[in-house]
């Protein structure tokens, strides 16, 4: 068994979904802005409760998420160039697995389409746990590792920080810029490289 493992956040990394996103959820609060959206992603987004998270009464809370998103997801969700490649060049001598917000089942279908799903080990979407620290947890249980043997890689601030605040200082957090300008060749294929000693 492969003894480091690489850990994906789906959304932004894996799937080039923010536009979606950001348009689901625009159905459910038509004031919600772009800007608004993104600092959502500095926290926890299943955290509506939150300051940052303001609803008026326009806002829908009767329409479901996932219900309008996975359905537009299966056609207009493309995944993130060069990705693929990537993926394919890692899972060579690590033990791969998602972590993310997205619910599995269309993680799964959606790594399916794109033939890459045998790469992956694990999916753990939303509907495994809510916290992205707790499912990391739970990867670190099963397979009796820690942060000292694995790297997670996001786009989003709110992982980063909620992972180095919850005892998770050692695991490594690469960044990939939602701007694309400093994207995966920065980040990802100088991770190909420096990970010759992970």
């Amino acid at each position: 068994m492969k003894k480091s493992f690489i850990l994906f956040d789906f959304d932004g990394v894996i799937a080039d979904s923010f536009q979606l996103a950001f348009e689901v959820q625009k159905m459910v609060c038509p004031h919600l802005t772009e800007d608004i959206y993104r600092k959502r992603l500095e926290g926890n987004i299943n955290d509506w409760e939150n300051p940052i998270n303001i609803h008026t009464k326009e806002c829908r809370h009767d329409i479901d998420f996932f219900t309008e998103y996975i359905p537009r997801m299966k056609n207009e969700v493309q995944i993130v160039p060069e990705m693929k490649e990537i993926i394919t060049e890692l899972e060579k001598n690590y033990t791969l697995i998602v972590v993310s917000s997205t619910i599995t089942s269309p993680i799964q279908e959606f790594l399916e389409k794109h033939d890459l799903a045998s790469h992956f080990t694990q999916i753990m979407g939303n509907d495994i746990h809510k916290s992205k620290v707790e499912k990391i947890k739970m990867v670190f249980e099963k397979h009796d590792i820690s942060s000292n043997n694995c790297v997670f890689i996001t786009d989003t601030l709110g992982d980063m920080v909620k992972l180095r605040t919850q005892a998770l200082e050692q695991l490594v957090l690469l960044g990939a810029s939602r701007s694309r300008k400093l994207y995966l060749r920065a980040s990802l294929f100088g991770l190909l490289k420096s990970l010759q000693t992970f």
